[in-house]
C-alpha cells in the first residue's frame, strides 16, 4: 500500500454505487481524505437503490472484473460467497446458446470465473468494505451540482445546497446521468465527442424460488442470447443467486419487447425466445416478484481521452466514461479495472502532479475500449442501433468473433480463447494469437449439441423431461 505524503491531500469521488466505491477505496490510500458525495441515500445492506433501476436485473462479474476487485477489496470474493454468491466456472456452470445458435458445450478444466448474486447483495458488501475505510466519509443525500475552478484546474465540487466542497483530485463516478461534459464545459471547454449505440433493447426480470431439488445442486446459469442479425433480437438468462432464488432477465430490441404483464413474462421465455428451455424452467418455479421493466440500456461512450485541453484535479471513471448494453456483462468489470488503473496511475506520476488527471483518463480508456469493442460489435448491427453504420474494425472484429464462436462450441481450445478475450482478462488481440486462429481456422470439431446441455440430474431436479 502507497504511503500517505506528509502534506494533507484531499479527494473527492461523485458517485457512491460501485465504481464510485471502488475509486475511493484507490484514493484512501493515496490521501488523507477522501469524501464520496452521493445524490441518493444508500440503503445500510442489500437493498434496491432509487438511482440505479439496472440493478433489479442479471448481473455477472467476468473473471476479469473478479481479478480486479480481489486486488481491490482482497477477500471479497470470500466474503459474498459467504452471503450467498456463486462463484461459478466458465464452461462448467453455464449453459449458453451462442447468438448464431449453436449450444456451447461444457468442460470442467476452466480458467474463467464469475461471480453470480443479486447486484443488491455485491453492492452491498463493497459499500460496506470501503466505508470501512479510514480516511473515507460518506455524504449521502447530497447532489453534486458542478464543479469549483477554472478550465485550468478543478479546485472542488459546487453542491446544490450552495456549499462547495474544496478537494486536490475530483473523480466523477456518477454512472449514465454524470454531468461530466456540462461542467467541463461550464469551465470553458469544449463538448466532448460522444457515441450511442442503442440497440433498442428493453429488459424485464422477475424473482423465482429455485423450483424442485434445484437450490440442493449448483445449479447452472442458462443463458440463451440475442441474435444481432435476425431482428427483433430476443434473449434471456437464469442466474441463481443467494436466497436459494432465481433472477430471470428477458430482453428483446424493437418491436420484440418483453412486457411488464406477469401473464406474459413466461410466455415469452417460452415461445419468444431461440429456445424454450428458459420458459420449460420456469414452468416448475413459483414467482416471488413481478417482473420490471428498463429501457436506458444504450452503449454510450464519451471520449474524454481525446480532449483537447484538459483541467488538472479532475477524471471520470466507470458508466460516466461509457455504458453498456448490460446483457454483455461488462460494466462492473470495467468499473474495477479502471479503478486498478487510477490507482497505477496515481503511483506512477504522483497524485497532484501536472499532467497527471489526464494520463488517469487515458489509462482508464483502455478498459473502456475493450469492452466497448465488443459491446457495440455486436449492437451496431440491430435497425436503428446507431447513424453511422458499424466501422471498418468493428466489422472485421465481428465477423472474426462469429467465426470464433462458431468454432468454440465444437472446439474447447477455440472457446478458450474466446473467452480470454470476453472475460476481459486480456485484449482482443488474444483472438488473433497463432493458437486461436489455428483453432478457429483448422482446429477439430466435436459437432454441434442438438440441445442445451444440462446433465441429467440438472433435468430432473428442474422438473424437465
Amino acid at each position: 500500500m502507497p504511503d500517505i505524503p506528509t502534506a494533507r491531500r484531499t479527494a473527492l469521488v461523485i458517485g457512491g454505487s460501485t465504481a464510485g466505491m471502488l475509486a475511493a477505496s484507490v484514493l484512501a490510500s493515496r490521501f488523507h481524505e477522501v469524501t464520496i458525495v452521493e445524490a441518493d441515500r444508500l440503503p445500510a445492506g442489500p437493498e434496491p437503490r432509487k438511482g440505479l433501476p439496472q440493478a433489479r436485473h442479471a448481473h455477472l462479474l467476468w473473471s476479469g472484473g473478479v481479478a480486479a476487485l480481489e486486488q481491490l477489496l482482497p477477500g471479497i470474493t470470500g466474503e459474498l460467497t459467504a452471503q450467498g454468491a456463486g462463484l461459478i466456472g466458465v464452461m462448467r456452470d453455464l449453459v449458453s446458446k451462442a447468438p448464431s445458435g449453436q449450444w456451447f458445450r461444457r468442460f470442467t478444466d476452466s480458467r474463467h470465473h464469475m461471480i453470480v448474486c443479486s447486484r443488491d447483495l455485491l453492492d452491498a458488501v463493497v459499500r460496506a468494505d470501503v466505508l470501512a475505510m479510514r480516511r473515507i466519509t460518506l455524504r449521502d443525500g447530497t447532489r453534486a451540482a458542478g464543479l469549483a475552478g477554472d478550465r485550468h484546474r478543478v479546485t472542488g465540487v459546487r453542491l446544490a445546497t450552495g456549499e462547495t466542497l474544496r478537494a486536490d483530485l475530483v473523480i466523477d463516478a456518477g454512472g449514465r446521468g454524470s454531468h461530466a461534459d456540462t461542467w467541463l464545459q461550464a469551465l470553458g471547454h469544449a463538448p466532448v465527442e460522444e457515441r450511442v449505440v442503442d440497440a433498442g433493447v428493453t429488459y424485464a426480470s422477475r424473482f423465482y424460488a429455485a423450483p424442485g431439488a434445484t437450490a440442493t445442486l449448483r445449479y447452472p446459469v442458462v443463458n440463451v442470447q440475442a441474435d444481432p442479425r435476425d431482428a427483433p433480437g430476443r434473449g434471456g438468462v437464469v442466474v441463481p443467486v443467494e436466497g436459494d432464488r432465481w433472477l430471470v432477465t428477458l430482453s428483446g430490441t424493437r418491436g420484440g419487447e418483453p412486457s411488464a404483464d406477469p401473464d406474459a413474462f413466461e410466455d415469452f421465455a417460452l415461445t419468444g425466445l431461440k429456445d424454450p428451455v428458459i420458459g420449460r424452467l420456469l414452468a416448475q418455479a413459483k414467482p416471488l416478484t413481478d417482473p420490471v421493466i428498463t429501457r436506458s440500456t444504450a452503449n454510450r461512450r464519451r471520449f474524454y481521452e481525446k480532449a483537447a485541453a484538459w483541467p488538472e484535479g479532475f477524471a471520470v471513471l466507470g458508466d460516466a466514461v461509457a455504458g453498456y448494453n448490460p446483457v454483455y456483462g461488462h460494466g462492473l468489470s470495467v468499473a474495477a479495472q479502471s479503478a486498478l488503473a487510477l490507482g497505477r496511475t496515481l503511483d506512477r506520476y504522483g497524485p497532484t502532479a501536472p499532467g497527471t488527471a489526464r494520463r488517469v483518463q487515458r489509462a482508464v480508456a483502455r478498459p473502456v475500449g475493450n469492452a466497448w469493442n465488443l459491446a457495440v460489435g455486436q449492437d451496431a448491427y440491430y435497425p436503428g442501433a446507431a447513424p453511422q453504420p458499424p466501422t471498418a474494425v468493428e466489422r472485421l472484429l465481428t465477423a472474426y468473433v462469429d467465426k470464433a464462436v462458431a468454432a468454440g462450441s465444437e472446439n474447447p481450445r477455440a472457446l478458450r480463447g474466446l473467452l480470454d478475450v470476453m472475460s476481459l482478462r486480456t485484449p482482443a488481440a488474444r483472438l488473433f494469437a497463432p493458437d486461436m486462429l489455428w483453432n478457429v481456422c483448422f482446429g477439430p470439431r466435436k459437432g454441434p449439441l442438438a440441445g442445451p446441455p444440462l446433465t441429467e440430474a440438472e433435468r430432473e431436479s428442474a422438473g424437465l423431461r
